[in-house]
């Protein structure tokens, strides 16, 4: 019975520190930019169709979600870490994977708040329900934000600089090479996410360049083995600070 309320305990912890530091300020600035640029589309006399694609998929799944992703998914450990706070954390009879896990449900929770509902919403301003388009959008985000929080949770527990290895991946891989360079989609969190809207969405509604039957493996491969390293790191971590 002890487990579940130190996990609690740990939630609320984490969201406290989330949430009261000027990452929370983040965490409204960029989904309200969001909701504001599709407002502003959906009175442009410009094709509506055209317009929810690239604002969903170029600017939400592909920026929105990776920007909240990081911040969130760093935000949850790496300042512990960098302070040196999460000694007291390891200090409790709680195994390290249930740490890990509990900061990651935070995490990927927050992140859907911030980024999944928004995506949903600006859909629905922009096209309405139309081709299915804005509950794909927002399926893809919900997908891709939980594999984005783990992996950059994993940054946060083997670097220091977890923040600026997080926005070199986003910058460098998963906008530039992964929306460029062809081989390179097959590895890349966004466009997964892609193709679980593709499959969603109405036939041709959104385009997406990796197979469903890839996607999805991928994601659950990486969401899975991203959370078990990290978890087998801050066990590292807890040794090394005994020794």
């Amino acid at each position: 019975m002890l487990r579940p309320l130190v996990s609690v305990t740990v939630a609320r912890l984490t969201v406290r520190g989330l949430l009261g530091r000027r990452r929370g300020i983040l965490l409204l600035v960029v989904p309200a930019l969001l909701l504001l640029i599709s407002v502003i589309a959906r009175s442009s006399a410009a094709d509506k169709h055209d317009l929810a694609v690239s604002i969903l998929g170029q600017l939400s799944l592909g920026t929105l979600v990776p920007i909240l992703g990081l911040v969130v998914g760093t935000g949850v450990i790496a300042t512990e870490i960098d302070d040196g706070s999460i000694v007291y954390l390891l200090a409790k009879p709680l195994p390290r994977w249930k740490i890990i896990t509990t900061k990651l449900a935070v995490a990927v929770v927050t992140t859907w708040a911030f980024a999944a509902v928004p995506t949903l919403l600006a859909g629905l301003i922009i096209y309405g329900t139309q081709d299915n388009l804005a509950v794909a959008y927002t399926l893809g985000t919900l997908v891709a934000g939980a594999a984005y929080s783990a992996l950059f949770l994993l940054l946060g527990v083997v670097t220091r600089h977890a923040v600026v290895a997080g926005l070199a991946y986003a910058l460098v891989w998963e906008s530039l090479i992964g929306n460029f360079v062809k081989g390179a989609k097959t590895l890349s969190v966004q466009q997964w996410g892609l193709s679980v809207a593709e499959s969603v969405a109405a036939d041709g509604a959104i385009s997406a360049s990796v197979a469903l039957r890839a996607a999805v493996p991928l994601l659950i491969l990486v969401t899975i083995a991203a959370t078990a390293f990290a978890s087998v790191k801050l066990a590292g971590l807890t040794l090394a600070s005994e020794e």
